[in-house]
């Protein structure tokens, strides 16, 4: 090894830096299928600090980005009145809000065991919500304190725990993808599912506004 101080100290930041940016992968099975899992991790080494900011996990052939929203950007579904008997931001918080009950002007919903969840199927009315909700400054985040994005492939659910992914079919051509429910919703009587815009896009009912559709939970366990 050299005697030269320059060339350790380069060194020994190589190392840091190598470390700190490390991904880890790791493989899951959806519905049989193996699929690579890989997410970003945030480390502090000495004299090193990386946050990714976000996880990218690959599903079954989608891609999904999650990025935890600031608590002071607004809600996606500002009419939830309470979680877990708290406030929505202070559930949040606490990470008190996969199967917390909720309450949204005076009604309560109590979401799935996790065992009810793994067996979900369901045929129905999808909707969507993309930019529309986005008009305050700061974006929006979703009911788990997710960052929403329009044109990700997501979805707000009522009952299914958060996160959890299902695989949505559009029963009219067929056309099916997979979403990470991350978001409640919709309360509009007769809809089973709001899916983000850019999942309306991929099933090809984006300008009629609504679709019929099955919903069905799908297995993701590590390989």
């Amino acid at each position: 090894m050299s005697n030269n101080p320059a060339m350790l100290y380069l060194c020994l930041a190589g190392c840091l830096l190598l470390h700190a940016c490390g991904a880890v992968k790791t493989t899951y099975r959806v519905t049989g299928k193996t699929v690579s899992t890989t997410y970003n991790l945030t480390k502090k080494t000495v004299g090193v600090t990386v946050d990714a900011g976000k996880t990218v996990y690959k599903v079954g052939g989608f891609t999904f980005k999650v990025v935890t929203a600031p608590l002071h950007w607004p809600l996606t579904r500002s009419d939830i009145d309470s979680i877990d008997g708290l406030t929505p931001k202070e559930a949040i918080r606490q990470k008190r809000v996969k199967r917390a009950p909720y309450v949204v002007r005076g009604r309560r919903y109590v979401p799935y065991t996790v065992n009810k969840a793994r067996t979900y199927r369901e045929v129905g009315i999808a909707s969507w919500y993309g930019y529309e909700t986005r008009r305050q400054k700061g974006g929006h985040m979703t009911a788990n304190g997710e960052a929403f994005y329009p044109n990700g492939l997501t979805a707000a659910h009522k009952l299914l725990p958060l996160p959890m992914y299902v695989r949505v079919t559009n029963l009219r051509n067929r056309r099916s993808i997979i979403v990470r429910v991350n978001d409640r919703g919709p309360f509009i009587k007769g809809r089973i599912i709001d899916l983000s815009a850019g999942a309306a896009k991929r099933l090809g009912f984006y300008k009629q506004g609504t679709a019929r559709v099955l919903v069905e939970a799908i297995d993701v366990s590590k390989g």
